[in-house]
């Protein structure tokens, strides 16, 4: 990795980890509920630009530091595998076993559902 790749990646999650702190605290703000709907849609989000972003390299439409950029720096601060384990866990610990179960699945089957868009899309163009 050249040091130009490391700025690119370092600058795009300088920009995506604000950016997931906006959005979780802006849908939390809204739905006011005990469930982690914030993350949930930071993930879901972040998962239909990563495979947007894939689709498009794939088609040769996006550089190699295009994709440091946005795909590793940005997408990588942006999507939060870490908080969406912790409120689980929380949600666990909190005897709610029935929505830790639910945000589980709801989110790696979402998540997996916008990357295949995304990645949909970005192979139309």
């Amino acid at each position: 990795m050249t040091i130009a790749f490391f700025l690119l990646v370092a600058a795009g999650g300088f920009v995506g980890a604000p950016a997931r702190y906006l959005l979780d605290r802006a849908v939390t703000q809204r739905l006011e509920s005990d469930l982690p709907w914030g993350t949930f849609f930071v993930n879901l989000s972040g998962s239909l630009l990563l495979g947007l972003l894939i689709g498009l390299s794939l088609k040769g439409h996006l550089s190699g530091p295009a994709k440091a950029l946005l795909a590793t720096g940005f997408c990588g601060a942006y999507t939060t595998f870490s908080t969406f384990t912790f409120e689980t866990v929380r949600l666990v610990q909190d005897g709610r076993m029935l929505h830790a179960a639910a945000n589980a699945a709801a989110s790696a089957a979402v998540g997996l559902v916008a990357a295949a868009a995304g990645f949909a899309l970005g192979l139309a163009f």
